[in-house]
């Protein structure tokens, strides 16, 4: 067999064998890792998990005419009169809005606080900025892939009603433990505890999660659950200076055990207390290295130490995936979610009946092929150009994670079904003549069945596409798999299965 005239054959083959690398080979996070036969990753409907939709908490005041210097006034002025951390306002002079990330507060309280300092909203409205609600799915989605969860999806959708939800899906976890993980806002901050004037103990801010450049992974070291961390350079000098104005430029050993203590400001010893979210999750002394590298300014230069958790392990990789993923700007408003669940043994279930519901229709395409030709040598190669095409959709899927759900199963079996149509259609347009005597008018009639299916394939891809970037839910997984399939058929399968049926008819 000439590889240049049946190249197309060729190049089937390979996407067939890469196909099965992709789906069979040991990667990380494939079938060596959980135990399965493939590399398939499956959602919630076929894996069991959750899937949770919530919209952010947030008011937003737009139209506010800040300037970039006036930034940070605003913000403290508005934080001042709301009662309210200065982390849950953000003013932007980019988009001319301040939000709010509270319950505490309403719409006219933020109005009138705005309005105190000189300016006039053009409204104030319920809800989050789109930059906020984009910097929500990044900073989420990072949570998910540092907290080790397969197959978990982020993204935002509209309700009919106009709310905007960030929806994540979950597999593996249920709704306790996904509500945990994006309960954890991600706030981390670290106090110099220290003696004032008058004789008592303040606590001083002296870093926030920005200040951050590394985060090493979470690990036992000394007896101790640690995450070793780098400071920026740009906050390494400040740290520094504020570590020895507050006495720490000499050892001191922290008198206060983490267990004992809520609130920072019940610490009343030398201390430097970490916190998260609020609780503490550090408190401990400055060891005498450390404390002559402030001393002598070496700090600045190799702004390295420690952030330890006592013995709690978990505490630390919570610690650790916080620094890592980023803060949360707002909080999810987990009292008007939308949510559901599914056991795991529902979605094995599941799994099973989609299995045999595509076998049956691969079985029930290849018994009416074969019924319509009554000959092996075309149904044959016709039946087996199919199911290398699903495998190549397989291979695909397992290549690029996509997690399988009962829509994209409903895809898969549309794709065998167009896919059958067109290889008859192929069949017919070759078959149903007189005799082919030569090449050449094999291939004037290939060609005519080709720009039948291609005109087919426009029409399926342009009809389809709309439902892959539209928040229409399962909707979206089914057109991207039915649009790859229809891909995969054009521009792989169907001619490969053109130089098969010419090798059978001008063989003959």
């Amino acid at each position: 067999m000439s590889i240049r005239e049946n190249w197309r054959i060729v190049l089937l083959v390979l996407f067939v064998v890469g196909s099965g690398v992709a789906l069979f080979a040991p990667v990380a996070g494939g079938a060596s890792d959980d135990g399965g036969m493939t590399n398939l990753q499956y959602g919630i409907q076929l894996d069991g998990g959750t899937s949770l939709q919530a919209p952010a908490v947030g008011i937003t005041a737009e139209g506010v005419n800040v300037s970039v210097d006036e930034q940070n006034a605003l913000k403290q002025n508005v934080s001042g009169a709301l009662s309210v951390d200065s982390i849950d306002v953000r003013v932007s002079a980019r988009s001319q809005t301040v939000e709010v990330f509270t319950r505490n507060a309403t719409q006219e309280q933020l109005g009138d606080a705005i309005r105190a300092e000189g300016y006039e909203p053009e409204t104030v409205r319920d809800g989050v900025t789109s930059q906020t609600r984009d910097e929500m799915v990044r900073v989420i989605r990072d949570k998910i892939q540092e907290s080790a969860l397969s197959g978990g999806s982020v993204s935002t959708i509209q309700s009919i009603e106009g709310t905007t939800f960030i929806s994540i899906t979950a597999p593996d976890r249920d709704y306790e433990e996904l509500q945990s993980l994006l309960n954890e806002r991600g706030v981390v901050r670290v106090y110099a505890v220290h003696e004032n004037q008058n004789g008592t103990f303040v606590a001083d801010q002296v870093l926030q999660q920005d200040d951050f450049d590394d985060i090493s992974f979470a690990r036992m070291d000394q007896g101790e659950a640690a995450v070793p961390v780098t400071i920026r350079e740009s906050a390494a000098g400040r740290f520094q200076e504020d570590m020895v104005t507050y006495g720490f430029g000499q050892a001191r050993r922290c008198g206060v055990s983490r267990e004992s203590i809520s609130n920072v400001s019940e610490v009343d010893d030398y201390c430097l207390v970490t916190t998260l979210n609020g609780e503490v999750v550090f408190s401990g002394g400055v060891q005498q290295s450390l404390a002559n590298s402030f001393a002598t300014g070496d700090f600045a230069g190799d702004p390295n130490f420690r952030m330890t958790t006592g013995n709690n392990m978990s505490q630390a990789r919570n610690l650790e995936i916080s620094l890592r993923a980023g803060r949360l700007p707002a909080p999810l408003d987990f009292e008007n979610d939308r949510s559901q669940s599914l056991e795991p043994s529902m979605g094995e279930e599941f799994r099973t009946d989609s299995l045999i519901i595509g076998i049956m229709a691969v079985l029930a395409v290849s018994g009416m092929i074969y019924f319509r030709y009554r000959d092996p040598r075309v149904a044959l190669p016709m039946i087996v150009t199919a199911l290398s095409e699903v495998f190549v959709l397989l291979g695909f899927v397992a290549l690029v994670q996509y997690p399988l759900n009962l829509s994209h199963i409903a895809g898969f079996i549309a794709v065998v079904g167009t896919g059958a149509d067109d290889l008859i259609i192929i069949a017919d347009e070759i078959l149903q003549r007189e005799d082919i005597a030569t090449d050449r008018v094999f291939k004037n009639r290939f060609r005519k069945a080709f720009w039948v299916i291609g005109a087919a394939a426009a029409t399926t891809i342009i009809a389809m596409s709309p439902l892959t970037v539209l928040s229409l839910g399962d909707l979206s997984g089914f057109a991207i798999i039915t649009i790859v399939g229809v891909l995969i058929g054009v521009l792989i399968t169907r001619p490969a299965y053109g130089n098969l049926l010419r090798r059978l008819v001008l063989d003959e």
